[in-house]
C-alpha cells in the first residue's frame, strides 16, 4: 500500500530569519533544499531528513521533561533531531553556534539525550537512537 503521506513539513514563523537560517543550516547543519526572497516574503527550506510526528498527552510531556531536564519546561512544541556524533559533542557545537544548553546529555530510556534552547527560543532534544527503522 502506498503511503498517503510523502512529507511532513514543520514551519516556524519567526521574527530574526537571517539568525535562525544561520543556526539552523550553518551550526546544526541542515541543507538548503529551496531559499526565497521576494518582496512578498522571504523564507528557507531545510532538508532534516526523515520525520515523524510524535503525539503525547500533557502527562507524558511532563514526563520527558522530568527525565531529560529534571523539571518541567517545554512548551506545546519542541524539536527533537536525531544526531550522527555522539550527543554530547553535538550538544556543545550548537552552543558554540547560539543555543543555550537546557540539560546536559542524560541517558534516557530510549536514548542518550540532551536539551537545548535555539536562539528562536525553541526547544530541541538532540538523541542519538532512533525509534524508526532505517
Amino acid at each position: 500500500m502506498e503511503k498517503a503521506i510523502k512529507e511532513l513539513r514543520l514551519i516556524l514563523t519567526v521574527e530574526n530569519l537571517d539568525e535562525l537560517i544561520s543556526f539552523y543550516r550553518d551550526t546544526v547543519g541542515l541543507e538548503t533544499s529551496k531559499e526565497w526572497h521576494e518582496d512578498a516574503g522571504n523564507g528557507i527550506i531545510l532538508d532534516a531528513g526523515r520525520a515523524s510526528l510524535e503525539l503525547i498527552d500533557a502527562k507524558h510531556a511532563a514526563r520527558i521533561d522530568q527525565i531529560e531536564v529534571g523539571n518541567r519546561v517545554s512548551g506545546p512544541v519542541r524539536l527533537a533531531l536525531r544526531v550522527s556524533e555522539p550527543v554530547a559533542t553535538a550538544t556543545e557545537k550548537l552552543i558554540d553556534g547560539g543555543a543555550t544548553s537546557v540539560a546536559p546529555p542524560t541517558t534516557a530510556p530510549w536514548s542518550e539525550v540532551s536539551r537545548i534552547q535555539a536562539p528562536d527560543g525553541m526547544q530541541i532534544t538532540l538523541f542519538a537512537t532512533s525509534t524508526l527503522t532505517d
